[in-house]
């Protein structure tokens, strides 16, 4: 009954934020709250509340697809001991989400940021395993990165004079500092939204419930990082700081594509394909596109959502066994699953007049008319071809091959409240990309490019089946290439090189100094040498206390013997 109680608070409040978004897009007017808290050295400390139609559609966004996993996990976590714990849990995560979105405040944004990394760090170790607490150690610690240069941010900011970033769009201080400060946020954004070198606690982070993960990688914390990075665009000033994002997102496609064609676990699949997408975001903003970027933002929270959903339902029915190797065929045992399914696979592909296409065909056709040089373009058009290959790679394991289960095995579509959540999400994933498009895109722009180009999506989608079919067929070549096997595999040794890289030297470190200091001689001088002198003093005391109490009782006896003489 919690559930379906803020499942349907969060649906309400969604419906009436994507509303005032639309009035205060349509009005062109913006609010903006100061609270004042108090004031040190001059330094005033003030909570800022900005709404503006790009946070009130953001929120709506989170709030929507909140809901509808909420429903979904009411029947998916019904057998939980602990499911209240999970939905306050959820709350909480949700609430520092919208803490990082309404305020362009500094102050405001680290409540929210470290919000997310804590809530996320007790939602990935919620099955309390040996799996999930290693990965949970791995999501904090690369989550910590991010935080201390936030906390270097601040302390910039503070030398400034303030914490509130839209006041860095104006010329009242140095280019160098507002460049430096853009070089920060790139640095706080890529370990949040998980890009290289900091990719390997993303698919680490698919220990937690499948509820959680359709939230964190649809639009709440992996998000995070683009969004803030979109928010405040105006930091990022110099071009070459956009050329290196640039290659960093398109390095971060590369990678996750090639390791999805290599895996076959149902849920890492998923998250390395958020993986690439997220790379796609962070190259679009890397072209200078940040409209473009939210709008594929948007348009990717509500399919990868769904595509979740889905995975959990098929988890669940068959008994949370998630090797892709072991299903197929499911069209004939769970075919409303199946549909949902192949709606979101559909979106992720930039199939036609789905939610994706019209994100994903713009950021395409913008890349096609933009000036860099040759080897970028190609690794571009590359990735956007692993994403069609995987994809199909997924719908042929799961849905067309023939069955590998176990006979004992039944399978079904879910209840009503686990279809409810995912047919919403499947009619947001086909309406919303045309709806954000005239919403967003309002100016009116021509893209003139040649025929070849212009059906580039065509031919690498036909391409894409070809070498995927050809990849299963022929699967026995790759396993004498073995090496090249485990390389994209294991996303270019990026999760060994995280747990035994910079952490283990620093564990490392810290074992060194736990032994030395408090083992050591702190454990010597206060031990060893203070507590023996109070114990020594102590000793002391007391024999001079008992000594006293001795003597007083001698004296008492005396008296007594002397009353009981002369008396």
């Amino acid at each position: 009954m919690l559930y379906l109680i803020m499942g349907s608070s969060m649906f309400l409040f969604s419906s009436m934020t994507l509303m005032m978004s639309l009035v205060l897009f349509l009005k062109e007017k913006m609010y903006f709250m100061e609270w004042e808290m108090f004031m040190i050295n001059s330094m005033e400390f003030i909570y800022i509340i900005y709404l503006d139609w790009v946070m009130l559609l953001f929120s709506g966004v989170v709030l929507l697809i909140s809901s509808m996993v909420i429903l979904y996990s009411n029947s998916y976590m019904s057998e939980d001991v602990n499911k209240n714990r999970f939905l306050y849990l959820v709350f909480l995560f949700v609430l520092s989400m919208l803490f990082m979105i309404m305020s362009p405040n500094l102050f405001s944004i680290l409540l929210g940021w470290d919000g997310l990394g804590l809530v996320s760090f007790c939602l990935v170790v919620y099955f309390q395993n040996n799996k999930s607490q290693n990965a949970g150690i791995l999501t904090i610690l690369s989550n910590r990165l991010g935080d201390g240069v936030l906390l270097i941010l601040m302390g910039l900011s503070l030398s400034l004079g303030t914490w509130n970033f839209l006041i860095y769009s104006s010329n009242f201080f140095k280019v160098s500092d507002i460049k430096f400060m853009g070089l920060l946020m790139i640095l706080i954004s890529i370990t949040k939204s998980a890009q290289i070198p900091f990719s390997a606690w993303l698919p680490a982070a698919m220990a937690a419930p499948t509820p959680v993960s359709a939230l964190v990688h649809s639009s709440t914390l992996v998000t995070a990082g683009v969004y803030l990075l979109i928010r405040f665009f105006n930091l990022l000033a110099s071009s070459k700081v956009l050329y290196w994002l640039l290659l960093l997102g398109i390095l971060t496609m590369f990678m996750s594509g090639l390791s999805c064609l290599f895996e076959f676990d149902f849920k890492k699949i998923i998250a390395l394909s958020t993986l690439s997408q997220l790379g796609l975001m962070m190259s679009t903003l890397g072209l200078g596109l940040k409209y473009l970027s939210l709008f594929h933002l948007l348009t990717h929270a509500f399919f990868k959502a769904l595509l979740f959903l889905c995975a959990g339902g098929v988890i669940h029915s068959f008994y949370s066994f998630q090797d892709i190797r072991y299903l197929g065929n499911l069209v004939k045992f769970m075919p409303i699953t199946f549909s949902c399914m192949m709606i979101a696979n559909f979106s992720l592909m930039g199939m036609f007049f789905m939610s994706g296409f019209y994100s994903k065909d713009l950021i395409l056709e913008m890349m096609s008319v933009s000036y860099f040089n040759f080897l970028i373009y190609v690794l571009f058009y590359f990735c956007i071809l692993l994403t069609l290959m995987y994809s199909i790679r997924l719908f042929i394991y799961g849905f067309v091959s023939y069955s590998n289960y176990f006979v004992l095995m039944e399978f079904h579509d879910e209840d009503k409240f686990m279809l409810k959540g995912m047919i919403i999400l499947s009619l947001m994933s086909v309406v919303m990309g045309s709806s954000l498009k005239w919403l967003m895109l309002f100016s009116m722009k021509f893209i003139y490019l040649v025929k070849l180009m212009k059906f580039m999506v065509i031919y690498f989608l036909s391409l894409g089946s070809v070498l995927i079919y050809l990849m299963m067929l022929k699967y026995y070549i790759l396993k004498k290439m073995m090496f090249y096997y485990c390389y994209s595999n294991y996303m270019w040794f990026l999760s060994i090189l995280s747990v035994y890289g910079l952490n283990l030297y620093f564990l490392k470190l810290g074992h060194i100094f736990i032994k030395v200091m408090d083992f050591g001689w702190s454990e010597y001088l206060i031990k060893l040498n203070i507590l023996n002198s109070f114990n020594m003093l102590m000793k002391v005391f007391l024999g001079f206390q008992k000594n006293i109490m001795k003597v007083i009782l001698k004296l008492f006896l005396m008296m007594i013997i002397i009353i009981f003489v002369f008396y």
